[in-house]
């Protein structure tokens, strides 16, 4: 696409250049020899006017006298009748342009000038018209490489990004390209980016719950239906039947409350991971952003912390938090590492004003925003680290301070659930 609009602007240029330096090249070239003519037509009238004056009053008519009423380089013949020939300067070789004016005493003055003073100054003319087309399709080719990356940046962008939503990664860029039809691109990829988070939470929470609520039911169930392919008595296989349905029951009930109410997160695909590589590769995607903002991001703590949990998950999390302190905070954004407990805790501030007084631990609730947002991001965010056995507090409203606790590698209580061994202090 950049060749293309390259090419397209490109062409149009050289054919504007085309027509209209072809037209002034014949306008200058026509008004240069116009005006070489006048200028030799002139200084025949001159010289005709000087030579009658001179005969009148009786005054002598000399090369001399004459010589200067002429442009220099340029030749004169004067004949007057019954006096010898007076030529004024050397007569030109080759294309000549000449003007010839008769007196009223019959004397005839005749001027010529060598066309190759002209032919000069039509070549640089022309030197000019090609250096200032050279500069316009320089010019043309600067716009165009520009225009050309400003249209195809955005567009390459936007495919990053749809791509990032096909491979899993349904965080919203919030990106704005100055191009009403890109913004609006970036508007809808951004909405389904939420669609798609929310969407992916509630999966996971679903598949999360019915791998630990389905596994007893069904193991049950295979139990019971053993039974009856082994046994002949009739009233063994009715009793087992029995037993049967009503596993098969639990197991639709299961199935009801995991469809319409997951509320009971579980880790089904955490691994232990590098904490500090994750926190690396955030604090690099988002400080161009920060930059631009004229901010920075600066992270401390301890090193070498290995936690436990989904690495793209804590990624958006931690997405998310960075994103909110760029929005809605001030001055520079700080990632702080520390071990609490059996705990690793990744802690984002920044220096803004803070979540408002009136909202509190509601902040993470759902459409609850203190700015002009969705309110939907915090909730996401704690969504997901719930489902990897973390949570996601706020420990202070002004400066803000959240903090992101992950079991440790290697934490044997981690079974308990998401709130043991923390300290939120």
């Amino acid at each position: 696409m950049r060749r293309r609009l390259i090419n397209s602007t490109l062409a149009v240029v050289l054919v504007v250049i085309a027509v209209f330096g072809l037209s002034l090249v014949i306008v200058e070239t026509r008004t240069i020899e116009n005006s070489a003519q006048e200028s030799v037509d002139s200084d025949a009238v001159r010289l005709v006017s000087i030579v009658d004056s001179r005969l009148l009053g009786g005054e002598g008519v000399t090369p001399a006298v004459l010589r200067e009423q002429i442009e220099p380089g340029r030749y004169a013949m004067i004949k007057i009748p019954n006096r010898d020939v007076l030529e004024i300067g050397k007569r030109p070789t080759g294309s000549v342009i000449s003007s010839q004016e008769r007196g009223e005493q019959g004397e005839t003055v005749r001027v010529e000038a060598s066309r190759s003073t002209v032919s000069r100054e039509i070549g640089r003319t022309m030197l000019i018209i090609l250096a200032v087309a050279l500069l316009a399709v320089l010019a043309a080719v600067f716009l165009a490489v520009r225009q050309a990356h400003r249209l195809s940046a955005p567009l390459t962008d936007l495919a990053e990004t749809a791509e990032r939503l096909g491979s899993g990664d349904p965080r919203p860029r919030h990106r704005r390209y100055g191009v009403p039809e890109l913004d609006r691109v970036a508007d809808v990829l951004d909405s389904s980016a939420e669609r798609i988070a929310r969407m992916l939470t509630a999966e996971r929470r679903l598949a999360a719950d019915a791998s630990h609520q389905l596994r007893t039911p069904l193991t049950a169930l295979s139990m019971r239906l053993e039974e009856i392919t082994l046994t002949d008595d009739p009233e063994t296989v009715k009793e087992e039947a029995t037993i049967a349905l009503t596993q098969v029951e639990r197991l639709t009930d299961v199935v009801q409350r995991l469809l319409t109410n997951s509320r009971d997160p579980r880790t089904g695909s955490a691994v232990a991971f590098d904490l500090d590589e994750v926190v690396k590769q955030q604090i690099e995607e988002w400080r161009p952003a920060s930059r631009s903002e004229g901010r920075a991001i600066v992270r401390s703590g301890k090193k070498g912390l290995r936690a436990v949990g989904t690495p793209g998950a804590v990624a958006q999390v931690l997405a998310t938090l960075i994103e909110n302190s760029l929005m809605h905070g001030d001055g520079t954004v700080a990632l702080r590492t520390r071990v609490t407990g059996n705990q690793a805790v990744v802690e984002v501030s920044d220096e803004g004003p803070g979540v408002p007084p009136d909202l509190g631990a509601r902040v993470f609730e759902r459409t609850v925003s203190g700015r002009n947002s969705t309110g939907l991001g915090l909730a996401v965010a704690r969504d997901l680290a719930e489902a990897d056995g973390g949570r996601l507090e706020l420990l202070q409203q002004h400066p803000p301070v959240f903090a992101l606790f992950l079991s440790r590698e290697g934490d044997p209580g981690r079974e308990a659930g998401p709130g043991a061994g923390s300290d939120t202090a």
